[in-house]
């Protein structure tokens, strides 16, 4: 927050060049990672999409480290476009969803709709300032939340669950954070724990494909019905969590909206699907599959016994994504502990992966936990947890070895 002053105040151009060439330096080194892992995959849809992030984080990070005179208003535009758009989809999601606390989401987006406005006029800041105005609100932001995670770790029991802290309370989604009884050693589990997907377009039938809405929203197959595809999450051999309305809701294009509402009104009695097995026999495997090795089992068992003693379902608000992604949350806690927990810390803020958890984590806040945000949610959280223990080194030989491995397959074999 003090660096976040400093920068808002202009009262060092040190610090500011430092902390610009510091961010853009991010960019960069996140859009490398991104190229080498382009590098080492093949499927075709996620390689063009690696591609494409990997080209224009490397361009942002180079336009911010040394940006052109021309590249000013570039930047500042973009900048403002990425306030103004996260503000409308704020502002659209609140008034369609009615979560509780909605209307402080619309406000937060009203005022980032401000915030665009005054970087594209460049009033009263002129463009080459616009770049460490947004990084002193980042920075500040961060520090506050940081203060008040601090503050509350103070007081928080060492059986209860970090989800257990009020920060997390705003849509009642933690209400069965875990209690822990013994808090002492876990043995590693024997087998890994699952996250299984139905994507919308995927689960559909003879979908009309509409990008980006397909994958994260919902679909419309071939008879004008919508899906909103599902998600699951088994521990084998006896734990499956699956939340799905009691009776089949089939909704078409003109009620789905007013079903999206989070409130009371829209309430259905749910059910718990008995396991994996049994859906895919009932409905279709699922198309998306991403395993967990490092878990507790104990902490997800606490969570789901708790879980499980409401079967109330709601579309946006206690839905089959909302148990996975809180499933995911409590049984990771605590995976990445370590003895020296500040250099621990100190890694995992300078990890990519993190940031796009919480970007992720923010979406879903301000709307609903969706099949998609799920899918990319624990695919992020995957690298992070999974790969904790491994250097970077490590890693990026792994990385060159899946690309030259990828390209000579590729010189090989046609693609599909």
């Amino acid at each position: 927050m003090t660096l976040a002053t400093l920068l808002a105040i202009d009262a060092s151009d040190g610090v500011t060049i430092v902390t610009r060439e510091a961010l853009g330096t991010v960019f960069v080194i996140n859009g490398l990672g991104a190229l080498l892992v382009f590098m080492g995959r093949a499927e075709g849809t996620m390689r063009a999409l690696l591609f494409l992030k990997a080209a224009a984080l490397l361009l942002l990070g180079l336009l911010i480290i040394q940006p052109p005179e021309s590249a000013e208003w570039v930047l500042a535009l973009l900048f403002g476009l990425a306030f103004m758009l996260d503000g409308l989809g704020r502002i659209a999601t609140g008034v369609v969803v009615r979560f509780s606390g909605w209307r402080t989401m619309a406000a937060i987006g009203a005022v980032e709709l401000v915030i665009a406005a005054l970087i594209v006029t460049e009033w009263p800041l002129p463009h080459n300032r616009n770049i460490p105005f947004c990084i002193a609100l980042l920075l500040a932001l961060s520090g506050w939340l940081l203060l008040r995670l601090g503050f509350m770790f103070r007081t928080l029991e060492s059986e209860a669950a970090i989800l257990a802290l009020p920060i997390f309370g705003g849509r009642g989604w933690y209400d069965n954070a875990p209690v822990m009884i013994d808090t002492g050693d876990e043995p590693a589990p024997d087998q890994p724990m699952i996250v299984h997907v139905w994507t919308p377009v995927g689960s559909a039938y003879a979908a009309e494909r509409r990008l980006l809405v397909d994958r994260y929203i919902a679909a419309v197959d071939g008879h004008g019905v919508i899906s909103t595809g599902h998600a699951a999450l088994e521990m084998p051999p006896d734990l499956y969590i699956s939340h799905y309305p009691a009776l089949e809701v089939e909704r078409s294009s003109s009620d789905f909206i007013a079903s999206l509402r989070a409130g009371g009104e829209n309430d259905l009695k749910g059910r718990f699907q008995p396991s994996y097995a049994y859906e895919s026999d009932w409905w279709c495997p699922a198309d998306q599959n991403v395993a967990f090795r490092r878990y507790s089992p104990r902490r997800l068992r606490v969570f789901w016994a708790g879980y499980k003693q409401d079967d109330t379902y709601n579309l946006t608000n206690r839905n089959c994504s909302v148990v996975v992604a809180q499933a995911l949350d409590a049984a990771l806690e605590g995976t990445l502990a370590s003895r020296f927990p500040w250099l621990r810390l100190l890694g995992l803020l300078t990890n990519p992966d993190i940031w796009v958890a919480a970007m992720i984590r923010s979406r879903a806040h301000s709307a609903t936990w969706t099949p998609g945000l799920v899918l990319d949610y624990a695919r992020t959280l995957s690298r992070i947890v999974e790969q904790g223990d491994i250097a970077w080194s490590t890693r990026l030989l792994g990385f060159l070895k899946r690309g030259r491995r990828g390209a000579r397959d590729g010189n090989e074999v046609p693609s599909a």
